[in-house]
């Protein structure tokens, strides 16, 4: 039977609905009517309620009110709102505290009942939640209460060292364990659905709880049976295998087994994904830690790898370097010369690259960062405006650190990478300015040259040196020649004020095959000589 409360300040809306409806037909009880929900709430306190049928605008408290105050304190109770067309809007809105359904005044009685027929279900729904619920709270309870809990503790203080060593291989045997092993390694088991545990709500926890008793007895169950070794849980939904290897054979490759055997049992009976780490091997309890540590780092690795994982950290080579700096400068070449593909291909490179290193999450947010910095500085050298692109970057960076995962991570920032590129192209959109720009940047990586001439950048451009010297000009002020000139003097009074080279060197250096048409040239655009320069500058 499905307890039914009715809200209306209308009397003459409750007797229609009251006599119209066919309540014990439709399996239903109408258990109460109110003129309005302050009378419903007090109601609800008293006595049990499945739906909550109301109206929107009453007296003392209105339909969203309640429905505000159920979702609050009720969260079992069906809401269905019926309102005017004027409300209909307005109670849209009370999506927010789980209303159900919405009905549009005038109600028909069959409209009503078909409604009810569908709350119906939903009501059946929450009842079925609630008693798993129970169910996996008494499992839960029952299980911390047991000898697996206790046995549990003392291996996870033995394992993490949080006792002295021998008082805790004494408590073992005390139990009845034995110990003693040849070599020892650590395997880490975590159910990938409830990884953030500080994330879960109370519900969430309390299955992971369920779930992890599971994944432990389907371990303890293989593992008793290959003699391999003493199952525990630690702590959250984390299962834990403490291997023993007793005799002398090759164990390695078993434990490895064992591992895929309880991975694979877990997804046939429960249908979940579990992730694996495996420590390597040491001859000392005292050293189980370093073997523990080594398997816990392979959850770090679901960030960069996805779920499902099992890794035996022994035969993981060392950290592979992420050429970051050369992917940098090729996007920056890719994006400033428009070409998209190359764009796209040296970010795919940057993304295989840091994965493969697999690095912390916090190594790869920051690589991911530095390729959003370096963007900017490209918008910067090209002169876009970069108050817009500046406004939305604090959100962009942090939101690259709230992802769950490194491919939701790189995806915020291909589409970035794809917003500039699009706004380049589109500045690039004059053709005269964008010839201009890629010599100008041309210049600016090859004027050390001694033998760079006009020639070689209109072969780069693919244009005639009449239309390059024309447009050059026109959108610079300068010829490519004092453009030239000018580059090679800035760099040389870099080096003249920061460095002891002699005058020959820092000719060589700016693209100056003859140190004394430098030290004319240089004198002609400064006024002084070189090392009038130096001396000046270096006090």
């Amino acid at each position: 039977m499905y307890r039914i409360l009715l809200v209306d300040d209308e009397i003459l809306v409750r007797d229609a609905i009251k006599e119209n409806i066919d309540w014990e037909g439709i399996g239903c009880q109408l258990v109460g009517d109110c003129e309005n929900g302050q009378q419903a709430a007090e109601f609800v306190k008293e006595h049990p309620v499945d739906i909550v049928l109301t109206d929107i605008l009453m007296p003392y408290m209105d339909g969203m009110e309640l429905s505000h105050f159920l979702h609050d304190n009720y969260p079992d109770i069906v809401i269905v709102i019926f309102s005017g067309f004027g409300e209909f809007e307005y109670a849209k809105k009370a999506i927010q505290y789980n209303v159900s359904e919405y009905l549009l005044k005038p109600v028909t009685a069959m409209e009503l009942t078909g409604v009810i027929n569908k709350m119906k279900e939903k009501v059946d729904q929450k009842r079925q939640e609630k008693q798993k619920m129970e169910k996996l709270t008494k499992a839960s309870e029952s299980y911390r209460k047991n000898a697996q809990v206790i046995r549990s503790k003392a291996i996870e203080a033995l394992v993490n060292c949080t006792t002295n060593v021998e008082e805790s291989l004494e408590r073992l045997r005390n139990m009845g364990i034995d110990p003693s092993a040849v070599r020892y390694r650590v395997a880490m088991f975590d159910i990938d659905i409830y990884s953030d545990m500080y994330q879960l709500d109370m519900e969430k926890r309390q299955e992971s709880a369920l779930m992890a008793f599971v994944l432990y007895n389907i371990s303890d169950e293989i593992v008793k049976r290959e003699q391999a070794g003493i199952v525990y849980q630690e702590g959250g939904n984390r299962v834990c295998i403490l291997f023993q290897e007793k005799w002398s054979r090759d164990f390695t490759a078993k434990t490895k087994e064992i591992c895929r055997e309880i991975k694979d049992k877990m997804k046939e009976v429960m249908g979940i994904d579990v992730s694996m780490g495996i420590g390597d091997w040491v001859k000392n309890p005292g050293e189980l830690i370093l073997s523990h540590d080594m398997a816990e780092q392979v959850m770090q690795y679901r960030y960069l790898l996805g779920g499902d994982l099992l890794i035996d950290m022994a035969e993981q080579r060392s950290v592979k370097i992420v050429p970051l700096d050369r992917l940098l400068e090729e996007l920056t070449e890719a994006l400033k010369t428009g070409k998209k593909e190359q764009v796209e291909s040296t970010f795919q490179e940057m993304r295989d690259s840091i994965r493969q290193a697999l690095v912390e999450k916090s190594r790869a947010c920051m690589y991911l960062q530095q390729i959003v910095r370096t963007i900017d500085r490209v918008c910067e050298d090209v002169s876009v405006d970069m108050k817009r692109i500046l406004s939305g970057r604090d959100e962009l960076l942090h939101s690259i650190t709230k992802q769950k995962s490194f491919d939701s991570a790189c995806r915020i920032v291909e589409d970035y990478i794809m917003k500039i590129f699009k706004l380049l192209s589109d500045m690039n959109s004059s053709t005269g300015q964008r010839q201009a720009r890629l010599a100008m940047n041309y210049i600016q990586k090859n004027y050390m040259d001694p033998d760079l001439s006009l020639n070689d950048i209109c072969s780069y451009l693919n244009i005639s040196t009449s239309y390059f010297s024309t447009i050059f000009k026109e959108m610079t002020g300068e010829t490519f020649t004092e453009v030239l000139i000018r580059t090679r003097m800035e760099k040389a009074k870099e080096l003249l004020e920061n460095t002891t080279m002699k005058n020959y060197e820092i000719a060589e250096k700016v693209g100056f095959s003859d140190p004394h048409y430098f030290g004319i040239s240089f004198k002609k655009m400064t006024g002084v000589t070189p090392t009038e320069y130096a001396r000046e500058r270096r006090r």
